[in-house]
């Protein structure tokens, strides 16, 4: 009775060492996550069957400046000191695995994925 407990425990333990991450989409044997570039999603999973361009962002950066005080001394850091704006360019691809499975939107903000999320089951094409 105790050896079915560890089994039960080792077993879920393994499942979830080896779960997806939730924004996560599975193409063959390999995984698309956040952060990856479009080509790479494209090479791991081919073509979507749509892509669009949604429009675009502002992402504003802060920039930590570093002055010396003197030479030899530490270097201090002033963060918030300046700031970038940069526009990118918002995309997105759905991809439609058929009837049977999940068609997966992906959105990307100046070519890396922020998002994957599932929109319903797909369709015969």
């Amino acid at each position: 009775m105790i050896i079915g407990k560890y089994l039960l425990g080792s077993a879920a333990l393994l499942a979830l060492l080896f779960a997806e991450p939730a924004a996560a989409l599975r193409c063959g044997n390999k995984l698309v996550k956040e952060g990856m570039h479009e080509q790479q999603v494209i090479a791991i999973c081919g073509e979507p069957t749509s892509m669009r361009h949604i429009g675009y962002a502002l992402r504003s950066y802060d920039l930590r400046l570093r002055r010396r005080a003197a030479p030899g001394l530490t270097e201090y850091y002033f963060p918030g000191y300046a700031h970038l704006a940069q526009e990118v360019m918002i995309t997105e691809y759905v991809y439609n695995f058929g009837p049977r499975k999940k068609m997966r939107r992906l959105l990307f903000e100046g070519g890396i994925l922020v998002t994957v999320e599932s929109i319903g089951y797909g369709y015969h094409e």
